[in-house]
């Protein structure tokens, strides 16, 4: 994800540790049912990012998975110590207890099919880009839209890091997981933006279609 960077932002306050503490990297079996219970004690919609290593890998797989949910915190999955071989990660336990409800993601199409990759593959589905863009909005980065609705400029220098990289630094780990610290915050006022604009339909309907392009085999999502 990128970001704009202006003069006009370069005073806002920075955005550079998570409101709560963040937990242990789930890394194994019995932490992935511990951070499924967690999720399951949340409510509301679920926000989610991916990071891959596009330019250190052949592959866009998913290095690291980062989930909110309020009332639950936020979670970092790393995806390595569950693949075997070439085989990916399956997270058909955590799709199973999170894939009935609405996620929340910032570019969808980029992280649907590294996410599909690991049985991770969304029923409803609310793209805070997408929605920038039915507004209207000439900027629809994520650190953009941070620094819009909230004030706050979201720092990007580990975007194009190589996520590949184990141990991940704590600075990544930070990183990561305040690409999702306002997803949820961000997807309300959009959704309020489009119902007031008379989009709220229309939004509906282009988060659908994508919803059910994710569920497609990876020949058929164009």
């Amino acid at each position: 994800m990128g970001t704009e960077t202006t003069e006009e932002t370069a005073e806002l306050p920075v955005l550079s540790a998570p409101a709560d503490p963040l937990g242990d990297v789930v890394d194994s079996p019995a932490a992935l049912t511990e951070a499924i219970d967690r999720l399951r004690t949340g409510s509301g919609p679920i926000a989610i990012d991916a990071e891959r290593a596009q330019g250190y890998r052949y592959s866009a797989r998913a290095y690291l998975i980062q989930l909110r949910r309020t009332g639950a915190g936020t979670m970092l999955i790393d995806p390595v110590p569950f693949t075997d071989g070439e085989t990916p990660a399956d997270f058909g336990p955590l799709e199973q207890a999170i894939g009935g409800d609405e996620w929340i993601i910032h570019a969808a199409t980029q992280d649907i099919p590294c996410l599909a990759e690991v049985g991770l593959i969304p029923t409803r589905l609310f793209d805070t880009e997408l929605a920038g863009r039915l507004l209207g909005l000439p900027r629809v980065a994520l650190g953009t839209l941070i620094e819009t609705y909230f004030g706050q400029k979201l720092l990007k220098e580990h975007s194009a890091a190589d996520w590949s990289t184990r141990p991940l630094p704590e600075d990544w780990l930070t990183y990561a997981a305040l690409d999702v610290e306002l997803l949820i915050e961000l997807r309300d006022v959009l959704a309020a933006e489009l119902e007031t604009a008379g989009k709220a339909e229309w939004a509906a309907q282009e988060f659908a279609h994508l919803a059910a392009k994710a569920a497609e085999p990876p020949s058929q999502r164009v």
